[in-house]
């Protein structure tokens, strides 16, 4: 009797994203956490716009009806750059 290979479900693909902020001068630890994204360090207005940053990006990829995990890297990148405040 021949056994046959268990049928494997596909593994769900995990995503998050990491953002370091380097210029931090004042002693301040900056941590901010999200359901799929960590930001740490920065100065009060780096910090800032990672979060903005953040926070527009998954705006974004609601309003595509897509999620962090199912975006190509090019995709991911032209949102950021877009989210980013000026």
């Amino acid at each position: 009797m021949s056994k046959k290979p268990a049928k494997k479900t596909p593994a769900k693909k995990n995503a998050a994203l990491l953002g370091v902020g380097l210029d931090n001068d004042d002693g301040h630890k900056r941590i901010t956490k999200g359901e799929q994204f960590t930001l740490v360090g920065g100065s009060e207005e780096t910090h800032g716009r990672m979060t903005e940053t953040v926070v527009k990006t998954f705006e974004e990829l609601k309003h595509r009806r897509k999620h962090l995990s199912e975006v190509e890297a090019k995709e991911l990148a032209e949102i950021i750059h877009k989210s980013t405040p000026r």
